[in-house]
């Protein structure tokens, strides 16, 4: 799969894209710096991905529990992918999954910043547009979150928000979509 040319790769489309939610587990979470902020936003993301018929695929690392609640409740009809590999494209069924959803770009929300998260995107850029969503992005310390952020920049990453994505997602204002959205574009 080719990515959008540089013109047209900074944009998110619906019918490009995939959201992909990396580790968000019950023994990970309580450890991450601004923890209830970057799981409200992920659970945001999640609960607009079907307004906007956005596929989600889901990881979680061995050994470190479910997707929290938060998020899991959002997730109906989605199986998280198990991974002992860091980076997404290293476990088993990951490239499939996405392979078989035909989308070139990905948004990538999750945990740890620095390790899963920058990893995935870094093994994405070979072959996929990546928009990592900045506020639904975490680590321990703050200090790991943002090197990881201007890495993944510096590598050709489009650095995002919550609220942007949902915004070029949704296109227009006065939609039934954007009228479903609108309490959590809101932050509701």
């Amino acid at each position: 799969m080719t990515p959008p040319t540089d013109a047209n790769r900074h944009l998110i489309r619906r019918e490009e894209s995939v959201l992909v939610i990396i580790d968000v587990q019950e023994r990970l979470v309580p450890h991450i710096d601004r923890d209830a902020a970057v799981v409200a936003n992920i659970a945001r993301l999640a609960r607009f991905a079907p307004i906007v018929e956005l596929p989600i695929v889901v990881t979680e690392q061995m050994k470190l529990g479910p997707t929290v609640a938060e998020i899991g409740l959002h997730l109906e009809g989605v199986t998280p992918i198990t991974k002992a590999d860091f980076g997404c494209f290293g476990c088993e069924g990951f490239a499939e999954a996405l392979s078989a959803l035909g989308r070139s770009a990905l948004i990538l929300a999750g945990i740890e910043a620095h390790i899963c998260v920058a990893q995935t995107a870094l093994q994405a850029l070979e072959q996929h547009t990546v928009h990592v969503v900045s506020d639904a992005v975490g680590s321990r310390t703050p200090e790991n979150r943002q090197i990881a952020l201007d890495r993944m920049r510096q590598a050709g990453a489009v650095i995002t928000s919550t609220e942007m994505v949902m915004y070029e997602l949704l296109v227009r204002a006065g939609t039934d979509e954007f009228r479903q959205a609108l309490e959590l574009v809101k932050g509701e």
